[in-house]
């Protein structure tokens, strides 16, 4: 602990089961010795989008347990923080928690995809795309071992109640 700061292992150990008990998982921690103060940074995600209300709760508690344990040597900054919009989705956990989202994916053939994310079943992802120049969609189920990076896109406005019913899978009303 030449930083001061506990090895990432020690932070998880210590902060991951209060994390869980509030519905999240800690993706990550990144731990900046060099910064003055030293930094802790714990990056979460769950099912449910982290408000500021929930990352002032798991701050709050995640600094009572660091400082309990004795974990840290010196004055530290600790930061809660979702995984963020320009984070890779990775695992099939994270494809299921951004469903209803554009994004862009690059394929394992490098062509480049982009669309409505939707459910995943089977390893298959199902991703609504949009025709160009016309209106309506195409449907595709495309195998996430085929994907080599995924990343969600920006919106500014709301997608059409029929891609999102496409995405989702849910028939609607049939328009």
């Amino acid at each position: 602990m030449a930083t001061g700061l506990p090895s990432q292992e020690q932070v998880i150990g210590l902060l991951d089961a209060e994390f869980a008990r509030a519905g999240y998982e800690i993706e990550d921690v990144v731990l900046d010795g060099a910064a003055r103060p030293p930094r802790i940074t714990v990056i979460a995600d769950g099912d449910r989008p982290l408000d500021l209300d929930t990352i002032a709760m798991l701050s709050q508690s995640a600094s009572r347990l660091l400082d309990a344990a004795d974990a840290v040597a010196r004055q530290y900054v600790l930061e809660v923080s979702s995984r963020g919009v320009d984070r890779p989705l990775t695992s099939e956990k994270h494809f299921r928690r951004a469903q209803g989202r554009k994004a862009e994916l690059t394929m394992a053939d490098g062509s480049r995809l982009t669309g409505r994310l939707g459910g995943v079943a089977d390893g298959r992802l199902r991703l609504v795309v949009a025709h160009r120049g016309r209106s309506g969609w195409s449907v595709h189920a495309i195998p996430l071992a085929d994907i080599v990076k995924a990343v969600v896109q920006v919106e500014f406005s709301a997608p059409s109640p029929r891609e999102l019913q496409l995405a989702t899978g849910d028939p609607g009303d049939g328009t």
